[in-house]
């Protein structure tokens, strides 16, 4: 007599399955949030002590990053302007006391600016187009690397005097010795970047105006929105806070729940678009990647949250995305452990899967961020075996390098 074969538990009910859920609500509570913002501030305070941002160079590409914002707010009038003029031009032959023109105006505007989030796609795609503004290759790779050099210089200088097998390692000097190259977000051909970008871009923005127009539905409109949110959150924050969003988000305006995922889509692409002079260098897999953002999901949302409200202001946005990448380079010397040279770098990427000192960063006051830097290690023929050999992915990847003897 044949007997049943025992099913094999789902992933959700066993103990790893649990614990990976449980980590991934942890990577997204309000204190990662509320550190990732109060980073942002932080980063940019340091970012802007560094005098070599204010040379002439700089102030030449900061009066260029102001006339591309008030280019970029033309670009955007001048359709809404047509269209007011259109419909004042109809309003000799149709009844004044009809208002749906301004409905037009209005949805037109809503549309164009929180839907499509326009303003914002066209300040990222500047500094694909104009070299003297954020060129891939120079500006923005060359700020980041600048910036680095400087938060180096500021930790060794604040820790004068202490014992050097306490502190990190530098950043920049291996960081520099590895060459850009090309992946899946990042190539050195301007050309075949502003195509990903437009792809990246359309996706986004087609997804957005079909689920918007869906909204209208009659009687299973208003779930469309809610069931949108509830798809979004569910691998951030779990199924039961994603649920509860769910839940409130059938009472809520439908302006507000576009606003919300529009801006949490905005501020995870912005946060990717700063890390890519990182990740150029760095090379991750894909699941690599996946896992090394979803473990510091929470922090890199606040982090690029703020800034994405910054990018919003009128003139000045374009500007901000320099402050912002020069403050991305304070923000991943906390969050990842100095690089090794190059030839001892495999397994290096494996490593960096899990934020180890991730407790010390979100609970420790501001002004000991720097005391939570993980002491200097050095890397080894045993540790890049064990990397190299790296185990199931429930399993937490092994250690690149062993600690350096005291």
């Amino acid at each position: 007599m044949a007997h049943n074969q025992p099913r094999a538990p789902s992933s959700l009910l066993t103990k790893e399955g649990l614990r990976s859920k449980l980590e991934d609500v942890k990577s997204f509570d309000p204190n990662a949030i509320l550190r990732g913002a109060q980073l942002t501030v932080v980063g940019a305070h340091r970012a802007l002590q560094n005098p070599a941002l204010f040379t002439s160079e700089h102030y030449r590409q900061a009066a260029y990053a102001i006339a591309a914002g008030i280019a970029i707010r033309l670009l955007i009038a001048i359709p809404i302007w047509g269209v007011k003029l259109l419909l004042w031009s109809l309003s000799f032959f149709i009844a004044k006391s009809a208002t749906w023109d301004e409905s037009i105006v209005s949805g037109l505007d809503f549309v164009m600016f929180q839907c499509l989030q326009i303003p914002f796609f066209l300040m990222s795609l500047m500094r694909y187009v104009t070299p003297t503004l954020d060129n891939m290759q120079v500006s923005v790779f060359n700020t980041f690397m600048d910036s680095l050099l400087w938060v180096d210089q500021t930790y060794y200088k604040k820790h004068e005097g202490e014992d050097a097998n306490n502190l990190r390692e530098g950043f920049y000097p291996n960081l520099r010795k590895y060459p850009t190259r090309d992946g899946s977000t990042h190539t050195t051909s301007t050309a075949e970047a502003v195509s990903m970008y437009l792809v990246r871009v359309g996706k986004r923005a087609g997804i957005s105006l079909i689920v918007y127009a869906l909204s209208y539905v009659p009687y299973v409109g208003r779930l469309v929105l809610p069931a949108a949110s509830f798809y979004t959150f569910k691998q951030a924050v779990g199924i039961g806070p994603a649920t509860v969003i769910f839940g409130t988000g059938i009472f809520l305006p439908r302006r507000y729940l576009v606003v919300i995922l529009q801006s949490y889509f905005a501020s995870r692409s912005l946060v990717r678009e700063l890390l890519e002079p990182y990740f150029s260098r760095i090379r991750f897999s894909q699941e690599e990647k996946k896992r090394w953002f979803r473990d510091r999901q929470g922090l890199l949302f606040g982090f690029g949250f703020c800034f994405y409200i910054f990018q919003r202001i009128p003139l000045l946005g374009v500007l901000v995305y320099g402050i912002a990448e020069a403050s991305t380079a304070y923000l991943i010397t906390k969050i990842t452990d100095p690089p090794p040279p190059p030839n001892q770098s495999e397994g290096f990427a494996a490593s960096q899967q899990k934020w180890r000192n991730k407790h010390e960063i979100i609970q420790s006051s501001l002004s000991a961020l720097d005391a939570h830097n993980l002491p200097s290690r050095n890397y080894s023929a045993a540790g890049q075996a064990q990397a190299s050999t790296s185990a199931a992915p429930s399993e937490p990847p092994p250690p690149y390098t062993e600690l350096r003897s005291r």
